[in-house]
């Protein structure tokens, strides 16, 4: 049975507006010359919605809802709100709509391309209290979440069914932004991404109306019913519409689990072992690879004692005979292309120790590094164009004296930089940026993507251009207009 509905609560710890000295930090909040009457009068209508504790001009928090985990400098909203419900929401969005206040929607601030910053000021929609699980349906293997709940909470909530959601980008990020990003992680190579996961999402838009992109209550398994409207949000990155609920695929929980690790003489071998691994129907479920300097650092970091060659990390999901035909199949591959040290096991907390190096693989990165910071880039390709593209970024990071060891999704042929740089270095910044540039254009080169899962936010705009053409933008900007005539839904990012 779904769970009941809570009524909806107000958060004591968000900070109350209507003092004097809140209004100084409403800088942006209408463009002058707006008198202070309009701007309180507008703050009074989004209070009347959201209540006195669901508004907030204080700095800390603005600052707090203007930033993500990418290295893009905080762009703080000029109000944040906090509604409980779609029909909040809704009339939220009217008020914002009415006054021309861009709308920018926040999960969790786990983004990487800095899609949550107010580049024109306006209302911030901080939608973690809408953090139900609405409906779940095991015998059809679906569920329907608020924006709110995150992919642990979700799979928390499912423990006790024998069901679980796959799609892991690592942090605990919000489910209805994961579909506004388009994320996918370790897991997409056999259950897929976000956009193969999502059957139906809830969608607000600038002006207020509600609708469902697959019609509302519908949740079949696939259709061939009109325009995909569904996928048209995933990945739409908050410039559509508000994602206010999202109905997604679920799996039955594997009945065991084994994990592997093999180590390679080259980037080649490793490639290869995961390209005939793939076309000799192994159902592989994560397939993780770590270059030689990653390794290097998870040693150190964890007191490892893994060889300093490139490596893959294998996860198998199945019966356990299948498993057992798995992970014999992988191995003689993996043999075949010069692949060593091959290891697995079945328990959970061995299977935990091999995984160990590439799980803390961000802090292994920092590590390299004390008191620098991280910024994780994404590209991908073909899977046959993966082993010089990741030869030709390695000399690209030794030439220009960079810190960035590889990690990726390599049966996806998507793959990451960690860059480790010293954010207070103009010279090494700028380095870092150029380096992300032509690490871009080097894939795009290659018939890939500019971003196999960050999204584009402020940080690949023009990269998108260069990759789609001017036409497949025109047509995107024609979208948006229509949508969004007023260009009020997260100004700035993705066109």
């Amino acid at each position: 049975m779904p769970p009941a509905r809570r009524a909806p609560r107000r958060s004591a710890t968000v900070p109350r507006v209507g003092t004097s000295s809140a209004w100084r930090w409403c800088r942006g909040l209408f463009s002058p010359p707006v008198q202070n009457g309009a701007r309180e009068r507008t703050l009074s209508a989004l209070r009347a919605v959201a209540g006195d504790e669901g508004v907030c001009v204080g700095a800390a928090l603005r600052e707090q809802h203007g930033r993500d985990e990418s290295v893009h400098r905080c762009r703080p909203p000029d109000v944040v709100v906090f509604p409980r419900c779609v029909e909040e929401v809704s009339a939220l969005a009217k008020i914002c709509h009415h006054h021309r206040l861009p709308i920018i929607p926040f999960g969790t601030g786990t983004g990487l391309e800095g899609g949550v910053g107010a580049l024109k000021g306006g209302v911030c929609f901080s939608l973690r209290k809408m953090d139900q699980v609405l409906d779940l349906h095991q015998e059809d293997f679906d569920v329907t979440v608020e924006p709110g709940v995150t992919r642990k909470g979700l799979n928390s909530y499912l423990r006790d069914t024998g069901l679980w959601f796959p799609v892991d980008p690592g942090a605990d990020a919000s489910l209805c932004g994961m579909a506004a990003t388009s994320a996918s992680g370790t897991n997409a190579v056999r259950y897929g991404t976000m956009r193969e996961n999502v059957l139906n999402l809830e969608v607000v838009l600038a002006d207020g109306t509600v609708f469902c992109t697959a019609g509302r209550g519908r949740r079949p398994r696939k259709t061939s019913a009109g325009y995909n409207l569904t996928n048209l949000f995933v990945g739409s990155e908050g410039t559509l519409g508000l994602l206010t609920k999202a109905t997604l695929r679920l799996y039955g929980l594997p009945e065991s689990t084994v994990s592997a690790v093999c180590s390679f003489p080259s980037v080649q071998a490793a490639v290869d072992s995961t390209v005939q691994v793939l076309q000799a129907g192994v159902p592989i479920a994560r397939i993780e690879f770590l270059d030689d300097v990653m390794i290097d650092a998870c040693n150190r970091f964890n007191s490892l004692s893994y060889p300093i060659m490139p490596t893959l990390f294998l996860e198998f999901h199945g019966s356990s005979r299948s498993l057992e035909e798995q992970v014999t199949i992988t191995e003689e591959i993996t043999r075949e292309n010069s692949g060593s040290d091959f290891s697995w096991a079945e328990d959970e907390e061995t299977r935990a120790q091999l995984w160990k190096a590439r799980h803390d693989a961000w802090y292994a990165a920092l590590a390299l590094r004390p008191g620098c910071k991280a910024y994780s880039t994404d590209v991908c390709v073909p899977l046959s164009r993966l082993p010089q593209i990741i030869v030709e970024t390695k000399q690209d990071l030794i030439t220009n004296n960079l810190t960035g060891p590889i990690a990726g999704h390599v049966g996806d042929g998507n793959f990451h930089c960690i860059m480790v740089l010293n954010p207070e270095d103009p010279e090494e910044v700028k380095r870092v940026h150029e380096f992300t540039e032509r690490l871009a254009r080097r894939a795009l080169a290659m018939d890939g993507t500019c971003t196999g899962e960050h999204g584009v936010g402020l940080g690949k705009r023009a990269l998108l251009r260069e990759e789609l053409g001017p036409l497949a933008m025109e047509v995107m900007q024609g979208l948006k207009a229509t949508l969004d005539p007023k260009n009020l839904m997260n100004p700035g990012k993705v066109l």
